[in-house]
């Protein structure tokens, strides 16, 4: 498990393939779903939830940033606004060897733009541009930007390309975008994934204009087949709530996006693989319910799925649950 050294360290980061990734999801990508996806596929980058600066700042940095050394490939994503704080939290993230380190500028939500970070950033470029250099002195981990491809009634093309622009010349070279604006009043988190259309081709655009740059398409992707047909336009994909409630399709990107040799995981060799670190984890404290919400999805489509989801649902929070409810949940299913 990778943990803080104690001190600074810069590792020289690895080239990271981002064909397909999973987004940064607040409340899912947790290092309990980490660990699960990278059982379904070993070639997905990763992404942990945000974490702000103030977090590691003032709060439990080790809580925040530890994670399983199975994680790797494995991106940290970021929110803030100030430059220093932002340096001071990827030197602490250089201590965990993290192969990339992300900043928020896309996410919407009244408590993000409270503190001045998120997609509001998009309105400041230059700010932007500083939290970055100061970000890119502070560690030789590939620093990166997740961001919309527009705010509010600033949602032109030009708009989109100044913003890159200004980034670009600062030294950024990956931009992961969500071809969504962002509504900054008016639409909640949810709505904001879903309300403003999809605009896919303002992306490839992006691409056009900038070939030097590393694009990756963020938004509304739901199978692999619709990933490697964006993957003629940009250099990658990014998929989120799909990818969580229907976990096996990343089985299916290492067939088919990375080429693998070897076969899919069987589900159940899955399950099986996950109640190992449930069981350790169990050892060490941690709620049965933490760890078994991110794997309700792992039978979809499947016969006797919701049976599966219903019995963990209904048996995980209790006192005293352990491993055997996984295996409960299975028999309901094969009972179907």
């Amino acid at each position: 498990m990778a943990t803080n050294s104690g001190s600074i360290s810069f590792p020289t980061p690895s080239p990271i393939d981002r064909r397909f990734s999973v987004a940064p999801m607040m409340d899912y990508t947790d290092r309990f779903c980490r660990y699960f996806h990278r059982l379904l596929s070993k070639d997905t980058l990763l992404y942990t939830e945000m974490v702000t600066t103030g977090a590691l700042i003032h709060g439990d940095r080790h809580r925040h940033l530890h994670y399983h050394e199975t994680e790797h490939p494995i991106a940290l994503q970021l929110g803030g606004s100030d430059p220093e704080e932002l340096a001071i939290s990827a030197r602490l993230a250089s201590d965990y060897n993290y192969d990339e380190i992300n900043l928020n500028c896309g996410c919407p939500s009244d408590r993000v733009q409270s503190g001045k970070f998120g997609a509001i950033l998009m309105k400041h470029p230059q700010l932007v541009a500083d939290c970055f250099l100061a970000m890119q002195d502070a560690t030789n981990i590939p620093i990166t930007i997740k961001h919309r491809i527009g705010i509010d009634e600033q949602d032109s093309y030009q708009f989109l390309c100044d913003f890159t622009g200004t980034l670009a010349a600062a030294g950024c070279k990956t931009f992961v975008v969500h071809a969504r604006k962002a509504w900054l009043k008016g639409l909640s988190p949810k709505q904001n994934r879903e309300v403003p259309p999809l605009d896919y081709d303002r992306i490839y655009q992006l691409k056009r204009d900038f070939p030097q740059l590393e694009i990756i398409i963020n938004g509304g992707i739901k199978t692999i087949d619709e990933a490697i047909g964006h993957l003629n336009y940009v250099d990658g994909v990014m998929m989120g709530r799909e990818a969580y409630h229907n976990p096996y399709l990343l089985a299916e990107a290492d067939l088919k996006l990375y080429h693998s040799s070897e076969p899919a995981p069987c589900r159940t060799t899955v399950l099986e693989q996950y109640s190992e670190f449930i069981a350790s984890e169990l050892a060490n404290g941690v709620k049965l319910s933490h760890m078994t919400r991110h794997i309700l999805g792992l039978y979809q489509g499947l016969p006797g799925a919701r049976k599966f989801r219903r019995h963990i649902s209904e048996n995980a929070h209790l006192p005293d649950a352990g491993t055997e409810v996984l295996y409960q949940a299975l028999s309901q299913m094969s009972a179907a």
